[in-house]
């Protein structure tokens, strides 16, 4: 029985340690779209073909659940997906509902009125893809009032990450909190929107300072995952726990054991 995680490159990793650790009987079928990545600079349509392809690649596998580990993804290709083309047996969630429910102290299925939340000043830091697409602030708006929310395109850290050079993520990192600030001074909280930034999570918070709550992605979506799965169990799927990528099996494999610090073995998808 496995579940599908997608991203375009390694960051959506750090969902799967954190589910493979919160769900420990569960198999995954993780896949990165590694000939592709990053999508973080591809117009709307161009992701979503992409994430379209690689979805149905765990479809095909064995998925009935598909999670898009790729805020990018999240933000471009979802809705569309959802409202056209994911078949009815089948589901794909994304990645930012989990933050929302944080940040806004609500669940995702409470549908009554937005309301007012602690947090009045949010930093959103994605990629540029993810900034410009506006969908956090669309998705936050139906559930909270009066918090501003100031996006920052952090071009540059994901390929850094990829290419395993953190000296320069790091630096990036301090370089784009450097620019958020000159918008908004003092946030309340801080938004990683990008799989890959947990990585960074201490950077983004001693650049920040520590008055300012960060919320990364991977506890948070571990949880909210174990809580359909245990709401849905017909979503578990048939497929066997796999790494598949697009890209060059060896390389990925290299770059995947330096990222998580052990041994990950993919293969050609």
């Amino acid at each position: 029985m496995a579940v599908g995680i997608f991203d375009s490159g390694l960051g959506g990793l750090t969902i799967w340690d954190a589910v493979q650790a919160r769900l420990p009987d569960q198999e995954f079928v993780y896949l990165a779209d590694s000939a592709h990545a990053p999508y973080g600079v591809r117009d709307a349509d161009d992701i979503y073909e992409l994430t379209v392809a690689a979805t149905q690649r765990l479809f095909d596998a064995g998925c009935d659940l598909v999670v898009l580990a790729c805020n990018t993804a999240s933000a471009a290709a979802l809705r569309r997906m959802q409202e056209g083309w994911v078949p009815s047996d089948k589901r794909v969630l994304g990645v930012f509902v989990p933050l929302i429910e944080a940040l806004t102290e609500r669940q995702w299925g409470d549908n009554s009125p937005p309301r007012e939340v602690a947090v009045k000043h949010a930093a959103l830091f994605a990629t540029p893809a993810t900034v410009s697409s506006r969908a956090f602030q669309r998705e936050l708006a139906f559930r909270a009032i009066g918090v501003d929310v100031e996006g920052q395109a952090c071009g540059g850290v994901v390929d850094a990450i990829e290419d395993g050079d953190m000296i320069l993520a790091e630096a990036l990192v301090r370089s784009h909190v450097d620019a958020l600030k000159r918008k908004m001074p003092v946030p309340d909280a801080a938004i990683l929107g990008c799989t890959h930034y947990p990585l960074m999570k201490q950077t983004f918070q001693d650049a920040l300072g520590a008055d300012v709550s960060v919320f990364s992605q991977a506890d948070l979506v571990a949880d909210s995952l174990a809580d359909y799965l245990e709401r849905h169990p017909d979503k578990k799927g048939s497929g066997e726990a796999a790494f598949l990528t697009t890209g060059d099996p060896a390389r990925v494999s290299d770059r995947a054991t330096q990222f998580l610090r052990r041994k990950i073995t993919f293969t050609a998808a």
